[in-house]
């Protein structure tokens, strides 16, 4: 078995440099493909038991690892819609079968339907915000839906919601005559600010909202559509759409627990409108505005788009809206060295790996997500070169042991002759 064992050996030393060399091609091809991640060829052996006297030659086995866990460097780009992750994590993308795969290339751009795809011809997936703020399937892909920005074009969204804090002044006086709730010339008021909602056209609705200090740490809140006010102000054409009455603690000057926090304003032509007032107070200084905003936008073509480090994906109108539209999630396994590499630069869960975990970019461990930059291929060519010229060294040699071995054996047969 001694030739025989020999010429095995080396026949298996060829293949598992030709393996190699098969790493060290892809390796080269890849060096610009985006998110792509290196192939490396391990040698062991496996050694045969052998007897006192002789030796038996064994073999040496290959494996192919992929250095997915690895991170490639940031290259930055003019599109907003080139993403890369920073730190660990990877993008959730799918197939024309519906099929969902995990991938780092993220030079995404609008398909003619308006999807995100990227290189590969893969689907951005992300979660719509159109329903609320979406809480992540944590082991699953449930509820993801490819990112479509084509359909965001020429909309608008009625107001629901929106905040409206503000200092009342404590030492303003009490006023005792008519009130805005009377809607006559004579009313009086503490104070006023006016907000624009949308009605479900999309059309402005400006509300007046008024603050009126009736007695010792009450307040009223009356709220007027300013379309029907006469040269603007008193009297409006119709009432008040909605009216409140806020109690402050005077030993802190915030909202008592027996106070409404909020107010509902039901919006002329819209819906209504859940005014938050639950962070305003009532101290010794001028009236003042802290925050205030509605929800909502007018009709407007699509300016663009932005992205947020924790995968928010913002439309940007013309008219200046700014609307939240999806969330683009990450996922992550146990063991992403022992993905399952697929065509395209995308990865699938295997058995080694471990099932995927689904969350948001900066959350539980997971990277940030960063736009206008891509990842590059941790490909390093002179390592390549490098690996390259040794696995040709060692085929040649390899060859050579086989070659010696067939002399040998061409012997023992003329031995006969």
């Amino acid at each position: 078995m001694g030739l025989y064992g020999m010429m095995r050996t080396s026949v298996s030393g060829m293949n598992a440099q030709a393996n190699r060399l098969s790493t060290v091609a892809d390796n080269i091809a890849n060096s610009s493909t985006t998110g792509y991640k290196r192939a490396s060829t391990e040698f062991s052996s496996l050694i045969l038991e052998s007897g006192g006297s002789a030796y038996e030659s064994g073999s040496v086995e290959t494996r192919v690892r992929y250095a997915i866990s690895e991170q490639g460097t940031l290259r930055f780009t003019t599109s907003v819609t080139d993403l890369s992750v920073k730190g660990q994590g990877f993008f959730l993308v799918n197939n024309s079968s519906g099929q969902t795969f995990l991938t780092r290339a993220g030079s995404f751009v609008m398909n003619g339907d308006g999807d995100l795809i990227n290189a590969g011809g893969y689907r951005l997936m992300g979660y719509s915000l159109a329903p609320g703020a979406p809480p992540p399937v944590a082991n699953g892909t449930a509820g993801l839906q490819v990112v479509n920005i084509g359909a965001l074009a020429m909309q608008s969204d009625p107001s629901t919601a929106g905040e409206l804090f503000v200092n009342l002044p404590s030492n303003a006086d009490e006023v005792t005559g008519d009130t805005p709730l009377d809607n006559d010339a004579a009313s009086e008021y503490t104070a006023k600010s006016s907000l624009v909602s949308y009605d479900n056209l999309g059309n402005e609705v400006t509300l007046d909202v008024y603050f009126t200090k009736t007695g010792a740490d009450t307040w009223q809140v009356a709220v007027f559509n300013q379309a029907d006010a006469t040269n603007g102000g008193f009297p409006y054409a119709t009432g008040a759409l909605v009216d409140e009455t806020l109690t402050f603690d005077p030993s802190n000057g915030q909202l008592d627990s027996g106070s409404p926090t909020s107010i509902d304003i039901p919006v002329p032509g819209g819906g209504t409108v859940a005014l938050d007032l639950s962070q305003s107070s009532q101290l010794a200084t001028d009236y003042t505005v802290q925050e205030a905003s509605i929800n909502g936008n007018a009709p407007s073509e699509l300016d663009r788009v932005e992205i947020s480090d924790d995968g928010t994906l913002y439309a940007v109108f013309q008219n200046g809206a700014r609307i939240p539209t999806f969330r683009i999630p990450l996922a992550n396994v146990a063991s992403p060295d022992n993905l399952q590499p697929l065509a395209g630069n995308v990865f699938s869960p295997s058995v080694d790996s471990g099932n995927i975990q689904v969350g948001f970019a900066g959350d539980g461990g997971f990277g940030n997500m960063v736009s206008g930059a891509l990842e590059q291929s941790t490909v390093d060519l002179a390592s390549e070169l490098t690996a390259m010229i040794e696995s040709e060294r060692n085929y040649t040699a390899n060859s050579k042991v086989f070659q010696t071995g067939s002399e040998l054996m061409e012997v023992v047969v003329n031995l006969k002759r």
